[in-house]
């Protein structure tokens, strides 16, 4: 598995697993037309187009012998809150379920680790759904802490689903 950094060439190439992906996991997390409207909203052409030529934004493929099976999105600029600090946020990472459970998420964020550490990040920050206790679990076996409570404001998204952990990974502490 190698991850591949996104250009605006592959917009449509990356929409198609972005939703996909996406649709795959947690389609079931939402009410009425909410699926329809974030997908939109976050995968649309207008808000790839935008993000892929800002340089705060880089998005990856991950890719498997040619083929795409996930993807993961980096905000260089985690918040403002934190804007003091030299930090990123992970804030997206979904991997097709027919490759889960295989490696491919831990080697990702293995690789992802290592070109923030190279860009001098001292921390990446991410958000995930409090009740998913695999993906906490994933995370704090890559070092990641908590770090506070927050929650998931977005239309139509299934109220017992909006408590969110947010979670830190020190990267001045890790070799």
């Amino acid at each position: 598995m190698q991850l591949v950094k996104a250009s605006i060439n592959e917009i449509l190439e990356l929409q198609q697993i972005c939703r996909t992906a996406y649709v795959q996991v947690f389609a079931n997390h939402w009410t009425d037309n909410g699926l329809e409207l974030y997908l939109e909203q976050e995968f649309g052409s207008k808000r790839l187009k935008l993000e892929l030529v800002d340089d705060n934004f880089e998005y990856f493929f991950l890719n498997e012998n040619g083929t795409n099976i996930g993807f993961l999105k980096i905000n260089q600029k985690s918040s403002n809150e934190f804007s003091e600090l030299d930090n990123c946020a992970l804030e997206k990472i979904y991997i097709l379920p027919a490759y889960s459970g295989k490696g491919y998420g831990k080697m990702a964020m293995s690789e992802i680790i290592e070109k923030v550490i190279e860009q001098g990040k001292k921390l990446i920050f991410l958000c995930v759904i409090d009740s998913n206790v695999n993906a906490i679990a994933f995370y704090q076996k890559l070092g990641f802490e908590f770090h506070s409570k927050t929650r998931l404001e977005v239309p139509y998204f299934k109220k017992e689903l909006k408590g969110m952990n947010r979670m830190v990974l020190h990267l001045s502490t890790r070799k």
